[in-house]
């Protein structure tokens, strides 16, 4: 789910950036600092610390004078920033792109993220796996699922233990209903609609 976050920050404003102006030096530090990074934060009333990607930062408020530590040369300058960011959650379906194929599963890529659609959870239907085609065929249904196709997935399992996004681990499944590859879920809402007339 994407949140518009509040929290707290020091950055570290090198010698070479305090030519211009202050204010816009802490700025752009705080942008190259905190985006595209993974942070603890309250994203919740109950107070449980959620693991968040950094979209973009939208603002800064600094925090009292900024510190120069001897021998450094750098301040050290507290602030508050307000960003929007990215929680993924249990149980959230999200749309992605199939970004590679293995003999195990998928691997789909959602917003920051990258999840493992296990063979398991492909579809209900006995699968062949075309690796050099990078696809996945079902027997009986000859639906396909390849590099490149938009997916409807949820998120059944995840561990995001570090501030490193590539050490997280998500598994997917698309096997409920209004889940699946986009042209599959368009083309039964197709059938539907000339059923119903």
């Amino acid at each position: 789910m994407y949140v518009q976050i509040e929290d707290e920050y020091i950055a570290r404003i090198p010698p070479d950036k305090l030519g211009s102006s202050y204010d816009e030096a802490i700025y752009t530090v705080a942008r190259e600092s905190l985006e595209g990074t993974l942070r603890d934060v309250d994203v919740s009333t109950g107070g449980v610390s959620s693991r968040c990607y950094i979209i973009s930062v939208l603002s800064i408020e600094k925090q009292g004078e900024g510190t120069i530590v001897h021998g450094d040369g750098a301040v050290y300058q507290s602030m508050k920033f307000t960003a929007v960011g990215y929680v993924p959650e249990m149980q959230e379906i999200v749309d992605g792109i199939v970004t590679s194929v293995q003999k195990f599963g998928a691997f789909i890529r959602f917003g920051p993220f990258e999840g493992l659609l296990h063979i398991s959870q492909i579809m209900d239907d006995r699968i062949d796996i075309d690796l050099n085609n990078q696809r996945f065929i079902g027997k009986d249904t000859k639906r396909d699922l390849k590099v490149g196709d938009r997916v409807r997935v949820k998120i059944v399992a995840m561990s995001i233990p570090s501030s490193y996004i590539g050490d997280a681990k998500i598994g997917l499944t698309m096997k409920q209903p209004g889940l699946g590859k986009i042209e599959w879920l368009r083309k039964k809402r197709e059938e539907k609609i000339e059923n119903e007339n």
